[in-house]
């Protein structure tokens, strides 16, 4: 996949090839690999059911702790769903903002140790945490419904956990970052108007019929009239 890339990045830059290139093969890699990261956190379309293990007596926990289990993923972006093994079923746990979290369970001098009930997330990106309540009294295992980063590309043999029709982008972000590097930034600009048009078509084409909201980035096809924005404008009349 990574020839692929690189082989339509340079197409787009028109990049001659040596003695004269203009973009060597190693910073293009460097490119593509920060598109790729950046595109799978604004679609998130790596979506991983992942594990993670809890400790007794153990509230917080790190991404870096949570087993993604799957070829080409790196860490996690964000976790949106979680749900704790009881014998040979699992219960949802409900999510909670980190200040409701703070307000009404970290705000105890005596916290309660027993199964698991909810949980919140603590910082954005890689470097987020979560936090579980009651703590844990005995050791659990939650499976959690993940956004997903994925590894960086070293060579074709390297797992894409991009999926179609997501990869599209890729190219047109990394043209952007290089022409951005070149001092070009009215061609990088338009680069990135392309890039943001193949992540909003492939969000269109991922999206199903059924439920499409339910989807991310797809925006609620109410909000116009909740807002008020489909009001009358003007007098009254005659």
């Amino acid at each position: 996949m990574l020839t692929s890339y690189l082989t339509q990045t340079q197409n787009l830059l028109q990049s001659p090839a040596a003695p004269t290139t203009l973009y060597s093969t190693a910073n293009l890699t460097t490119f593509i690999n920060s598109a790729r990261l950046q595109l799978a956190g604004e679609s998130q379309s790596i979506r991983v059911l992942a594990t993670l293990p809890l400790t007794s007596g153990v509230q917080v926990v790190p991404f870096s702790s949570i087993a993604t289990g799957t070829a080409g993923v790196g860490g996690v972006f964000a976790v949106r769903q979680a749900l704790v093994g009881i014998g040979s079923g699992q219960i949802l746990l409900y999510p909670r903002s980190f200040e409701w979290f703070t307000r009404y369970y970290l705000n105890q001098v005596v916290p309660k140790s027993a199964l698991p009930e909810t949980w919140a997330q603590y910082a954005d990106g890689t470097a987020g945490s979560l936090y579980f309540y009651p703590i844990p009294n005995a050791a659990y295992t939650v499976q959690l419904d993940c956004v997903c980063e994925p590894i960086p590309l070293v060579d074709d043999t390297t797992v894409e956990a991009i999926p179609y029709p997501w990869q599209d982008a890729v190219p047109y972000y990394a043209a952007y970052l290089a022409l951005m590097s070149a001092q070009r930034t009215a061609d990088a600009g338009a680069m990135m108007q392309i890039y943001e048009m193949f992540v909003k078509r492939g969000r269109t084409i991922s999206t199903p019929g059924v439920l499409p909201t339910n989807r991310p980035q797809v925006p609620d096809p109410t909000i116009a009239n909740k807002l008020g924005s489909s009001a009358p404008q003007g007098g009254g009349g005659q």
